[in-house]
């Protein structure tokens, strides 16, 4: 018998060749449909229909659903018509993609680059163009020299794998050891040295003092304070910084040791992570109504704000601990910049500066947006803020100098244009800078590139994707609050992996735009305020003075602009959600799921709280459809005595006991939306310990395991949702048991996964390892800002110009 051969895997080309020999007829059929639908863009699920009705039509044709085309199908994510063309996109795996052109009058196969596909997609929009110079944009260039893994399990560890890279290169070779020395002379706290002096110049002295430094701490009792040590260490070459105790300057200057005989992956990250470098963090998130009280479910203000004043308290405390355990005696700064808006609407959104409650060095710093016309005084969409984020930026950075007497040490952007304007300052001040979307437009509204020109006038797409790309690869790195928002599932395509290729025809051609390979992504998931979220079961814990107002939002009988509908049956248990109210969220799906199934009527009551009851209270061009379809709802499915709509609420505290409350009826928290990055309330809901049914389109795929510790639902099937609910509801009667197993498993799942403890840790962690990758590539990124410094200029700013100015009369 022979021995087996490896050959290589044959291409996506090669496969459709082999289908096109052996399956002939099949596969002729199967294209000329595709082709019969004229020109235009086929989805997933279009592609795979047309090839099970053709097999329904005639078994003969079975074969071809066993052939190697069937499995290009079953990877294809979207195939352009263009009669007699067909070209399909294939991704075998995330972040992987191939391109194939079929002409199927000729029966002929090619392979198309990137460039290609694109150009050719192109002629649904404006014909076939005879201009062979199209703005192309493709940063992989810059990064070609740059290692990086190339499995799509390593996409996220980014961090993990820099490590790795690092160490391995300071091990090979022991040159690549002096821009650590380099680095650790460099630091410094308003002009005091922190780590190294002058003395130590080189490694070999490095190694000698730190073996001199190593022989005086042993001969000390651990818990000796550093005060007493500060002189013998300063004579030696060693600074403030290594820690507060013998023990622990002992232990820092082991993990040193270390790295300079024998480095490897987790003793630098670990050492790195310890380095005092960030005191000083600003964090930006210039859009919506920023503030403590009063603000969430007014527009475009929802879990964002919840996230970065929840992300602070737990950011402060994690660097004045650290800070503490460093043997310093530096007061942190945390800054969060936002927009200043004089007519604040009973909000403190107007006042320039505000504490954040619960932290001691904390502070929102509002800076306003302004024009030649002078300062916007309302509130405007964040879709409307392209025109002012420049001047918004400048100001900002004066102010924030003013403020901390200094440059930050860290900045971090948040949404599009939080990280735009983070870009503008992170460039101007050469400060480690971090990204966090939040939510990439561009997945939530298909085709909203190739069509860009349909949506610009209300949503400025063409502004928003670029601003995307260049905060993007501006960034040190990335954070993310799961796998799927880098790269998607096997058969959905990630938040950023959509901004690897695409078009803005008329505009330019982006052939390389972000690599989700790249080592900058980090999966950092947050978590819930413990303090307002807990579980159910925690009695003396429970806020019971404010079960009368809650009971009042559930049960009284009136009918106002604070809630409608009424619950007949107060003994069933609960089905709640709370989010905005916008198509995107699906709060009225939910509605018309549950208003369908009579048997999960029957079984439980189903509460809302969501956005504005009274329709002209809402300036949300979309808001107000939703209120509107709200109502016909309630009307149409004569919904009375079994559904409660309650207006949004912004008091934290009450909406956790809300959530516990829920907990009480034995009742469920669902989170219908046809996508959700990441999922806040699913993980309040959780902490909460209530069984939580959430979509599987997003995050909350990645923080719910189904059937275990919680249940993933698909909005686009709204009736297996109901029967799902239904079905949960009928076990829980027949056994109490089962809804205590799935709200103890998911409160397991939390204290694993999603704290902020956790994140905090992380975070401070992952500033040391990039700060000192900011500072050893120094050279290489250089090439990198002056691209995208071009691409800002040149075509960013005109792009800008098209969105026109609000104005503060009323319409």
């Amino acid at each position: 018998m022979a021995a087996p051969k490896l050959g290589r895997i044959p291409s996506i080309r090669e496969r459709v060749e082999d289908t096109l020999s052996g399956h002939r007829n099949e596969l002729v059929a199967l294209l000329s449909r595709y082709v019969a639908q004229g020109k235009g863009i086929l989805q997933p699920h279009h592609l795979l229909d047309e090839l099970e009705n053709i097999i329904g039509e005639d078994e003969g044709k079975k074969s071809l659903s066993d052939g190697p085309f069937s499995e290009v199908l079953k990877s294809a994510q979207e195939a352009i018509v263009l009669p007699p063309f067909v070209a399909i996109a294939v991704r075998p795996r995330p972040g992987v993609w191939e391109y194939i052109r079929v002409n199927v009058y000729e029966l002929s196969v090619e392979q198309l680059t990137v460039s290609e596909y694109l150009r050719f997609k192109e002629e649904l929009v404006d014909g076939k163009s005879e201009d062979s110079f199209v703005l192309e944009l493709d940063f992989e260039p810059f990064n070609a020299s740059f290692p990086r893994p190339n499995r799509s399990s390593s996409i996220g560890n980014g961090v993990q794998f820099l490590n790795r890279h690092l160490s391995s290169i300071m091990f090979r070779n022991k040159d690549c050891l002096e821009p650590l020395l380099d680095f650790l002379r460099a630091h410094k706290y308003k002009g005091h040295t922190l780590m190294l002096n002058d003395r130590l110049q080189s490694i070999s002295r490095l190694q000698s003092a730190l073996a001199k430094a190593e022989d005086y701490l042993s001969k000390l009792s651990p818990d000796t304070p550093y005060s007493e040590t500060e002189y013998v260490l300063q004579g030696m070459g060693f600074e403030r910084g290594w820690g507060d105790t013998a023990a622990r300057v002992l232990e820092m200057m082991h993990l040193l040791l270390d790295i300079l005989q024998a480095p490897d992956p987790s003793t630098l990250e670990t050492f790195l992570g310890r380095i005092p470098m960030v005191f000083n963090v600003v964090i930006l998130s210039p859009h919506g109504y920023f503030g403590q009280a009063n603000v969430l479910g007014l527009p475009d203000t929802g879990g964002q704000v919840v996230y970065i004043l929840d992300q602070v308290r737990a950011l402060e405390s994690e660097m004045l601990l650290r800070i503490q355990k460093q043997g310093l005696d530096i007061a942190p700064k945390i800054l969060i910049v936002t927009r200043l808006i004089p007519d604040s609407k009973g909000t403190s959104c107007n006042q320039r500066l505000e504490r954040v409650s619960g932290t001691e060095h904390s502070y929102i710093l509002r800076v306003p947006f302004r024009s030649e016309q002078g300062i916007l005084r309302k509130w405007i969409s964040r879709f409307d803020v392209w025109p002012y984020l420049e001047t918004f930026a400048m100001d900002a950075a004066h102010e924030i100098t003013a403020e901390l007497q200094a440059f930050p040490d860290f900045i971090i952007g948040n949404y599009s244009d939080g990280n735009l304007v983070a870009s503008l300052l992170a460039y101007k001040m050469g400060v480690t800078q971090c990204t966090i979307a939040h939510a990439l437009e561009k997945t939530k509204y298909p085709d909203s590139d190739i069509y860009w020109k349909k949506f610009d006038e209300k949503y400025h797409f063409s502004c928003q994707f670029t601003a995307d790309l260049l905060a993007m690869n501006n960034a040190d790195f990335i954070i993310t609050s799961t796998y799927q928002e880098i790269a998607g599932t096997k058969n959905t395509v990630g938040q950023y992996e959509s901004h690897t290729a695409f078009t803005l025809p008329g505009q330019y051609r982006v052939v390389h735009g972000i690599d989700v390979f790249d080592p900058k992504f980090n999966i950092v998931s947050p978590g819930a305020d413990m303090c307002i979220y807990f579980p159910y079961f925690e009695k003396q814990k429970r806020l019971t003075a404010l079960h009368g107002s809650i009971e009042k939002l559930l049960f009284d009988p009136e009918q106002n602009d604070e809630h409608i509908g009424s619950l007949s049956d107060r003994s069933k248990p609960m089905i709640f959600s709370m989010a905005r109210l916008d198509k995107v969220k699906n709060m009225t799906g939910l509605v018309e799921c549950y208003a369908k199934n009579s048997k999960l009527r029957e079984l439980a009551n189903l509460v809302l709280v969501a956005g504005y009851i009274d329709v002209k209270k809402s300036k949300d061009r979309e808001e107000i459809g939703e209120i509107e379809k709200m109502h016909e709802l309630m009307k149409k499915y004569n919904l009375d005595g079994q559904f409660r709509w309650i207006a949004a609420q912004t008091n934290r505290a009450r909406n956790g006991e809300l959530y516990r409350y829920i907990a009480d009826t034995k009742g469920v928290f669902v989170q219908p939306a046809f996508y959700e990055a990441f999922g806040l309330t699913v993980v309040e809901a959780m902490t909460c310990g209530l069984p939580t049914f959430a979509t599987c389109h997003g995050g909350p795929a990645e923080i719910i395991e189904h059937g275990v510790s919680g249940f993933h639902i698909d909005p686009y099937h709204p009736d297996q949702a109901a029967t799902l609910l239904a079905d949960f509801f009928e076990q829980c009667k027949e056994d109490p048991s089962h809804w205590n197993k799935i709200s103890d498993a998911g409160l397991q799942r939390i204290y694993e996964r999603y704290t902020w403890k956790i994140y905090s840790e992380r975070l401070m962690t992952l500033a040391g390892v990039y700060g000192f990758w900011k500072y050893v590539s120094k050279l290489e990124r250089r090439e990198t800002r002056r691209y995208l410094e071009m691409f800002y200029i040149l075509k960013f700013r005109e792009l800008v110009k098209t969105v026109p100015l609000a104005t503060d009369e009323p319409h």
